[in-house]
């Protein structure tokens, strides 16, 4: 089966035209947006084809501590194949984020609302338009919950020729509304260090919960360490991540890992290789290997 990836950014980062004096509060909104789709050709050679989601983004800033921020998100809006031809039976409408940032320093700032999970390299910068590829690793959707509602601290420290960041965060309301096909955590906290130079190296620590896939009921707790890095070797990109789950009473929690590299070819067209594996209890280990090109001119 091959499949071929279509990034399409529908809207840059744009801000509203000034009409008059009056309308100060819309002249500091921004709005914007992005999309992806697929095309797969099966082996029988029948063909399926999905727009994989259409993202609104919707921030407001007006260069003062206080800036807003929110996403919202219609996964698969339109599929089709030879057998139902087109279809909005998998579409759904999803909050990802919508925050409030309070920017006091830049050593201590204060994010509250639906936020990314900031454990993870790829969970921060996960938008297609953003990243190499638009399938995410499997360890970075199926080990830690994706998004956290509750508050956030973070900054930076300079020191010497490098840039310290933190950041601190807590759940402070459980999600209301699950996916089916979703895993459900409650209970987050976390922590994540990192080190920026030329390189950049990241430690993260979370602790959460996981419910049960059929009653909805708590299940066992975790601990997580995570350790994740991108780098550059002549004009090749190497990033991976590492994740190591333990439960309550230091028992095998799960874990994976990912090693991608972004080869230069010629021109504007890139090489990309990503090996991935993922061990999660019961459900056994799933490895794969990645490799595919992508161009340039979509990326931000």
């Amino acid at each position: 089966m091959k499949k071929f990836h279509i990034i399409i950014l529908l809207l840059m980062l744009t801000e509203y035209v000034k009409a008059s004096e009056d309308n100060t509060f819309y002249d500091q909104l921004n709005v914007g947006g992005f999309s992806s789709a697929a095309i797969t050709l099966h082996r029988d050679a029948k063909a399926e084809a999905a727009i994989n989601e259409l993202n609104l983004l919707l921030s407001w800033n007006n260069h003062s501590r206080l800036s807003f921020f929110s996403e919202l998100e219609i996964e698969r809006p339109l599929a089709w194949n030879d057998n139902e031809r087109y279809s909005r039976k998998e579409s759904k409408l999803d909050l990802e984020r919508l925050y409030f940032d309070y920017n006091l320093s830049e050593v201590v700032n204060f994010r509250f609302g639906r936020f990314l999970t900031p454990n993870s390299r790829w969970n921060l910068f996960r938008a297609p338009p953003l990243m190499w590829t638009n399938s995410r690793p499997l360890a970075t959707s199926r080990l830690f919950p994706i998004a956290t509602n509750g508050i956030t601290l973070h900054g930076a420290l300079p020191f010497k020729n490098v840039e310290l960041e933190y950041k601190l965060f807590t759940e402070l309301l459980e999600d209301q509304q699950q996916d089916n096909n979703e895993l459900q955590f409650e209970h987050v906290r976390g922590a994540r260090f990192s080190v920026k130079s030329d390189s950049d190296i990241g430690i993260s620590i979370l602790s959460f919960s996981e419910r049960d896939a059929f009653n909805g009921l708590s299940g066992a707790s975790y601990r997580m360490l995570g350790l994740d890095f991108v780098t550059n070797l002549y004009e090749t990109e190497i990033s991976g991540e590492v994740f190591q789950r333990f439960t309550s009473k230091g028992k095998e929690g799960g874990s994976g890992a990912y090693i991608q590299t972004a080869v230069p070819i010629k021109g504007n067209w890139y090489w990309i290789t990503r090996l991935e594996s993922l061990n999660r209890p019961n459900e056994g280990v799933s490895s794969t290997g990645r490799c595919n090109t992508r161009f340039e001119s979509f990326c931000w």
